[in-house]
């Protein structure tokens, strides 16, 4: 017993104000085992009714809060084991300034990642529009973002991007959104049957919707175009790109056919001769 006591005792000295007995380790390591399992428990506990998708973000919330459970413990544990918990932080002052300098946009993203899990306004299969960038969400992580572009590359966003860029959420709203397409036409063409023809090239797409149904609008006399806007509206904002390139077809046939000109830009030169 007297050499197991020895054992036990026998401490490991970091400088002249930090002792740290095997004892005081092993303590430690019981202490983690036992929150570890606590944890674990109040984790199947809490998520056990919750929604898979409200289950995922409370995972994520609840892993980064760990670590620092992890931390209050080891320290409380330390100094009622008669540590100089003090002199460790005092040692280790200079360490951790340097420490939290460098991973200062870490923790930015971080505390945003808790934001956009907590405030939910960013959801897995939302459309967003950030930095000019446009995505279909994958998955939220603490740290980054992880959003799929329409041909198919990998959107990773540091997760405090949020906070200090503009977002743009196609979906929050639902799924439908309203797409335009515009085109200019000549001056003395009949513009009711420019505006008869373009919504008879948005009707005759599938993907457009019928409610609510299509619409044109006069926008303004050009300098050298009578210029209209086509509105209509899709139930996949995320592929817009396609059914506006099919109504830009349907619109140059249907001129074409009715002898609707699209003029380009033009200027009147006058020469005097003195």
């Amino acid at each position: 017993m007297e050499k197991i006591k020895n054992f036990l005792n026998y401490e490991f000295e970091f400088g002249n104000t930090v002792h740290i007995s095997i004892k005081t380790i092993l303590v430690v390591i019981v202490v983690f085992i036992l929150t570890a399992m606590l944890l674990k428990g109040i984790k199947k506990l809490v998520t056990r009714k919750l929604p898979d998708e409200d289950k995922l973000k409370f995972t994520s919330v609840f892993s980064f809060a760990r670590y620092f459970i992890y931390l209050v413990v080891l320290l409380i544990t330390m100094d009622n084991m008669g540590v100089n918990v003090t002199a460790i932080f005092a040692a280790s002052a200079a360490l951790l300034v340097g420490v939290g300098l460098a991973l200062q946009t870490f923790f930015q993203d971080i505390i945003s990642g808790i934001f956009i899990l907590l405030d939910q306004s960013v959801h897995v299969g939302d459309i967003i529009e950030i930095d000019g960038k446009v995505g279909r969400v994958v998955e939220i992580k603490l740290r980054t973002t992880r959003a799929v572009t329409i041909d198919n590359k990998v959107l990773v966003i540091p997760n405090h991007k949020y906070l200090t860029s503009i977002l743009y959420n196609w979906t929050e709203n639902g799924v439908k959104t309203r797409e335009s397409v515009s085109v200019g036409v000549a001056y003395g063409s009949d513009v009711e049957l420019v505006k008869e023809l373009l919504l008879q090239a948005a009707k005759n797409h599938p993907k457009v919707l019928k409610h609510p149904p299509p619409l044109v609008l006069f926008m303004n006399f050009g300098d050298s175009s009578l210029n209209f806007k086509l509105i209509f509206t899709l139930s996949n904002s995320f592929e817009a790109v396609l059914p506006q390139s099919d109504i830009r077809f349907e619109i140059n046939r249907l001129f074409k056919e009715h002898n609707i000109t699209i003029p380009f830009p033009q200027r009147d030169v006058h020469l005097y001769n003195n």
